[in-house]
């Protein structure tokens, strides 16, 4: 069980993510460790007079792909414990 979830951790830590917003004009990469990895933003919609908005997209993008990690770590972990009676409120991973 100790080296399936290792496999599993392993897996997880050498996925790479994307999340988006704006339309997908801003895209940010995270690694399964949460590393950002690459940000593309649409040429587009930078506006150096609100720049604010540049800043929200990029925040809302990286935010995207932490929630999409996340579920996907999820999944990934509940491959390994199914099947296992684990008590209430138990999660993996520790």
């Amino acid at each position: 069980m100790q080296e399936k979830i290792r496999q599993i951790q392993e897996k997880i830590a050498q996925t790479e993510i994307k999340g988006a917003s704006g339309g997908g004009m801003v895209e940010a990469t995270l690694t399964g460790k949460g590393e950002m990895r690459a940000l593309k933003i649409d040429k587009s919609i930078v506006d150096p007079q609100d720049i604010e908005v540049l800043e929200d997209l990029v925040i809302a993008a990286v935010n995207d792909a932490r929630a999409k990690l996340d579920q996907y770590a999820a999944e990934e972990m509940g491959k390994a414990t199914q099947g296992l009676a684990l008590p209430g409120g138990f999660k993996m991973p520790f």
